[in-house]
């Protein structure tokens, strides 16, 4: 009863508020053509990515874990002319599927899509002096979930935000004794976040079509 509630309410909004063009659309029929797991952000979702760039004014944008690229477009269509957005994925052919559905958006030439894993990715773009990103979405395996965190840092600046998603996992987060790797990854992200001296940050439980499940929100303050 309650999701067939939560997806109608999503349904709603979107139906209302939030328009997915053909580009989109295609993304995520691609993706579950390829085989790809259907963990994409909802539409809404997506648009509140897109809205967050927007009110941030983002310039450059970082994304780790691609997947099919839907996320991708949500936050490279929120950039101004000039503005760049690099994506990390680690898997070679879910790239694939991600690099064409980006292409049919048009998005190519804004989108750096980077394959490998981010952790190796990540401090070969450090070494590479980039312009500090002004919004980082953490969107990938939740075990390196602190490891994202402390490049995201090394590679933003006061006023940046950065997006951890997938962090209630069904409630278990709250259990300091799960054997599940992906709910102490999380929890271990978000002790990070509670002790950082330059990080103001808050957590929102969410319910709608992709079930029971939350993000974090956090500033760089210093």
């Amino acid at each position: 009863m309650a999701q067939r509630t939560w997806t109608a309410v999503d349904d709603y909004f979107n139906g209302l508020l939030v328009e997915e063009d053909a580009a989109l659309l295609a993304a995520v029929e691609s993706s579950e053509a390829a085989g790809l797991p259907p963990h994409q952000v909802a539409p809404n979702q997506g648009m509140l990515l897109h809205l967050l760039a927007r009110v941030r004014g983002a310039r450059n944008i970082l994304e780790i874990g691609t997947l099919g690229g839907y996320s991708t477009i949500w936050l490279a269509r929120a950039l101004p002319n000039g503005g760049r957005l690099v994506t990390l994925e680690a898997d070679e052919h879910v790239a694939e599927v991600a690099a064409a559905n980006i292409a049919r958006a048009g998005l190519d030439r804004v989108v750096d899509l980077r394959v490998g894993r981010a952790l190796d990715t990540l401090p070969l773009l450090a070494q590479e002096g980039p312009d500090p990103f002004d919004l980082v979405f953490i969107d990938a395996d939740k075990p390196s979930n602190s490891d994202y965190l402390q490049w995201a840092l090394k590679l933003t600046r006061p006023g940046s935000v950065i997006v951890g998603d997938n962090v209630v996992r069904d409630g278990a987060v709250t259990d300091p004794a799960s054997t599940d790797s992906r709910v102490q990854g999380v929890r271990r992200f978000t002790e990070l976040l509670a002790a950082h001296s330059r990080l103001t940050a808050t957590a929102i439980q969410t319910v709608g079509a992709k079930g029971y499940d939350g993000f974090v929100l956090a500033l760089v303050t210093d």
